[in-house]
């Protein structure tokens, strides 16, 4: 998948009033906790009836209605209940992927990309909020390398020059940092964007390291 939703107005400006960080944090994890969950009950259903031509369309569709959350973001019901229509196009757009791992190594790769993204992800939350880590001033930097990485991604479907292992761990990399930036925004209040926003991104970064993983896993299986 490999993209990323950068949420802010034309001149940069704060989308939101400050709140709490504690209440924001609870918030948005709340929020993105749930959107995974749907994904995931998305993709458990339908990865056995969904034909990767489908698959591709409801990732279509996922994307309009990210942009869709954006232009909604004032409105925090209606980008709320467009979050989780999001979450659930995702589910069925990853689900003829993770059908593929199942049939070539059986659940447990799956079960085991899930439990490290969680876990990688509590972990570098934890390191924010214990150390005061802020990285958000090269957020510029973890953005112009995304885009590099999209452009390698679509360059590397008709000439392979770059491994697919390698692709995901540049991937890892990248989404890790853009989950420490993301922790180090909710630290600081949200930096002005909703919480609906923010758990936008933070499910952008959790979707992509899972699927990172899921890929070195699946290579390391195929290698044995």
């Amino acid at each position: 998948m490999a993209y990323r939703f950068q949420p802010q107005n034309q001149y940069g400006a704060p989308l939101a009033p400050a709140m709490p960080a504690s209440s924001l944090l609870a918030q948005v994890l709340g929020i993105t906790a749930l959107g995974l969950c749907i994904t995931a009950l998305a993709a458990w259903l339908t990865q056995d009836v969904i034909a990767p031509g489908l698959g591709l369309i409801a990732m279509l569709i996922g994307l309009g209605l990210l942009f869709a959350i954006y232009s909604v973001r004032r409105n925090e019901g209606l980008s709320l209940l467009l979050f989780y229509a999001f979450a659930f196009c995702e589910g069925i757009g990853i689900a003829p992927v993770i059908g593929q791992y199942v049939r070539a190594f059986g659940p447990d790769v799956v079960v085991n990309a899930a439990l490290t993204t969680g876990l990688g992800m509590f972990a570098l939350g934890a390191i924010v909020y214990a150390t005061g880590l802020d990285l958000r001033r090269f957020q510029g930097i973890f953005t112009i390398a995304l885009l590099g990485l999209i452009v390698v991604g679509i360059v590397s479907i008709f000439v392979r020059f770059l491994h697919p292992e390698t692709y995901a761990w540049l991937t890892l990399a990248i989404f890790a940092g853009l989950v420490l930036i993301d922790f180090a925004r909710l630290r600081a209040g949200g930096d002005g964007l909703t919480p609906v926003l923010m758990a936008t991104s933070i499910y952008l970064d959790a979707i992509n390291i899972f699927l990172a993983l899921l890929q070195i896993f699946g290579g390391r299986r195929s290698s044995d």
